[in-house]
């Protein structure tokens, strides 16, 4: 857990003991931990150095109050990582007007491997200080959304990002959630009738763009610096988006089949979540299956929106639900 601050396996077992046995000798750590002699003086001194340990005169250890010494120690990570980012930036600039005469060679890096391609996917989220864009498109080949490890710690930094979905990605099992999960997180999500590649974007820096597959049966991909191709696919993605169609689903999951009924003032959740499903263009036995329903259901469903709504078609339906807010999300 404290491998972020710089402190080893050894380190940190040394260090709780010491929480709980203040005043603990040498002997007795080795003892308690089952660490060698040796392992256990080396991670008392770079301790002690850290100002996490006291010593006393006859060689006992006591652990410093967490909250100050830790906290110091965290705060020198965080002015280290501020003074990172300021030099992040010095030499992104200093990269650009070296680019600016570069060769062909030197905008496009070729990618090849499964491996290779992920490492690269989230390289490039890593790399993003104000945005990520991307096409989603099936299948998934360097990882599904649910492993995009990279998504939330970019969240976390206050970067935005901003998804168009192939629709039939929506068909994948378990799209739904990890789309609800990412809406939650403050995701945007459009769908799109059809997407013309896989791509993600950081800033208007770095660019990933999937290959064809190579001859010996590896998937590619392309790596790109900001160049006047990078511009192109950053003017393609604006397009695209604002043409799609916003996804947005109930912020909770849908109740079980048996429990499912209408409100006295309007649509449950899982109304809700058919309606946003069916007004992003998925077929009724697509929608049906994502939400665990059977097509019989589902009709049921619409035909008491219908009702509900004092409509006869379904386009009337939609246009209702459009209209008043059916289809977005809840407060909930």
């Amino acid at each position: 857990m404290l491998d972020v601050l710089g402190l080893g396996p050894d380190d940190e077992h040394v260090y709780r003991a010491l929480l709980g046995r203040p005043e603990s000798t040498a002997v007795l750590l080795s003892d308690l931990l089952v660490l060698s002699r040796a392992h256990v003086d080396e991670a008392l001194g770079r301790l002690v150095d850290w100002g996490l340990v006291t010593r006393s005169a006859d060689e006992r250890y006591t652990a410093a109050p967490p909250a100050m010494a830790l906290g110091a120690l965290i705060s020198q990570r965080r002015d280290g990582l501020r003074a990172a980012e300021q030099a992040l930036v010095t030499f992104a600039e200093q990269h650009r007007a070296a680019m600016t005469g570069s060769s062909i060679t030197d905008l496009i890096e070729v990618v090849t491997g499964v491996d290779a391609i992920r490492h690269r996917f989230l390289q490039v989220q890593q790399a993003a200080r104000t945005e990520v864009r991307s096409f989603i498109t099936a299948p998934f080949v360097a990882l599904p959304p649910d492993e995009n490890t990279a998504e939330p710690m970019a969240l976390d930094r206050g970067v935005r990002f901003r998804a168009v979905l192939d629709r039939d990605v929506l068909a994948e099992p378990g799209i739904v959630g990890d789309a609800i999960a990412s809406l939650r997180n403050g995701v945007q999500l459009r769908v799109a009738d059809r997407l013309p590649m896989k791509l993600v974007l950081a800033d208007a820096d770095l660019g990933l763009v999937p290959l064809a597959v190579t001859p010996a049966g590896e998937p590619g991909a392309v790596l790109l610096h900001r160049s006047g191709l990078l511009d192109a696919l950053d003017a393609l993605f604006e397009t695209v988006w604002r043409t799609a169609h916003p996804l947005r689903l109930s912020g909770t999951e849908g109740a079980s089949e048996p429990t499912v009924e209408s409100g006295p003032s309007g649509p449950t959740e899982l109304d809700r979540r058919i309606l946003a499903l069916l007004l992003a263009g998925l077929t009724d036995v697509t929608a049906a299956t994502q939400l665990g329903l059977s097509p019989r259901t589902l009709h049921r469903r619409l035909r008491h929106l219908m009702d509900m709504a004092g409509v006869r078609t379904r386009m009337q339906l939609g246009a209702h639900a459009v209209r008043h807010g059916w289809a977005e999300p809840s407060a909930a």
